[in-house]
């Protein structure tokens, strides 16, 4: 487990990081979202104490981090692996020595040294380019040099610092894939900082949002996406899918209250997981003998997690309405009466 307790950085009048307090769990994939600025490097850097907090404890597999020596730093050290925006690769050395740099101070055998870095090669798909430069590789085949160099040392921490935002696309999802993978078969802990929230949204299980160098929101990505509490992290769930109301709703002409009986209820639900195969629409219509219409629906998926959103419209005798309203405040959605509108309209 990895532990951020009280941590704060000062530089100068300035403080990067403000009382920061993080639990990560070992095994776990664990996103840190916020814009440049935000202090996400610094926050990371703490956790190899390439920066050390100026107040605070990292406890790393129950070790405090800024109580250790030098020497007993570089042990720890050992066992955190870091991959970077600008894989940080040296142009001289081929794929394999890239790789094989870790290892040089460490005390084993050329047969098991040349063993571990050909089976993270093939691990990470570079095997027929290890006697490669980095100047002949592509962006993502760098990366996976980067990887394969941070793991090579059998490291329980994995630290990620913006290690996609200079790729495209499709070799983000292709590197992606790969950190899943690495995750699952060796269990690595892997805690990644990013501005992307595609990335968050892809692989990660938790997140936190930091916001001038405090967390202002974090739990898992689930929870968070489907319902962001700050205005950061809304923009940032806005930045993969809509979290707007369709641009018809404008043109409805929506008020606040009910002015008349036969006025619509205009209505939004959000739901997740099973729910999205209940008929909810169904049994609102059967049980309470009201008129439904739905406006604008969607659906969507965080990893494999689905959740959908209604915007639909209730009309019929009040009472009936009334009880609707009641019953959907029971289910396991949420649900928001967001306006009225003329049925006329």
């Amino acid at each position: 487990m990895i532990e951020l307790k009280h941590i704060n950085k000062i530089y100068g009048h300035f403080k990067a990081l403000d009382d920061i307090n993080l639990s990560i769990e070992d095994g776990d994939i664990f996103g840190i979202i916020g814009q440049s600025g935000a202090g996400k490097s610094t926050l990371i850097r703490c956790i190899n104490m390439l920066e050390p907090p100026t107040t605070g404890e990292v406890l790393v597999n129950g070790k405090d981090m800024t109580t250790l020596s030098q020497r007993e730093l570089r042990e720890e050290r050992k066992k955190i692996g870091m991959i970077f925006q600008h894989f940080n690769l040296l142009s001289g050395r081929t794929v394999y020595e890239n790789v094989a740099f870790p290892l040089e101070l460490c005390h084993i055998s050329k047969e098991e040294k040349d063993k571990r870095i050909m089976d993270i090669l093939e691990l990470v798909g570079l095997t027929p380019y290890r006697d490669k430069y980095p100047a002949q590789l592509s962006g993502g085949q760098k990366q996976r040099v980067g990887i394969a160099r941070a793991i090579v040392s059998n490291p329980s921490v994995l630290l990620s610092d913006e290690a996609t935002s200079a790729l495209d696309p499709e070799t983000v999802k292709s590197i992606l894939q790969l950190l899943k993978d690495i995750n699952k078969k060796l269990g690595i802990t892997i805690i990644m900082i990013t501005h992307q929230m595609e990335v968050i949204k892809e692989i990660a299980r938790h997140v936190a949002v930091i916001e001038g160098g405090k967390i202002i929101e974090q739990g898992t990505v689930v929870d968070l996406f489907t319902n962001p509490q700050t205005e950061t992290l809304q923009n940032f769930v806005g930045s993969v899918m809509s979290s707007e109301y369709p641009e018809q709703l404008s043109h409805m002409n929506l008020q606040k209250e009910k002015k008349n009986p036969d006025d619509l209820t205009v209505m939004a639900l959000s739901f997740r997981g099973d729910v999205t195969n209940e008929p909810i629409i169904a049994s609102l219509i059967k049980k309470f003998n009201v008129d439904v219409s739905i406006l604008y629906g969607s659906i969507d998926y965080i990893q494999n997690v689905c959740f959908g959103k209604l915007i639909i419209t209730i009309s019929g005798n009040d009472g009936n309405i009334s009880e609707a309203l009641s019953h959907l405040q029971t289910l396991p959605i949420k649900s928001e009466v967001i306006g009225y509108v003329s049925n006329d309209d």
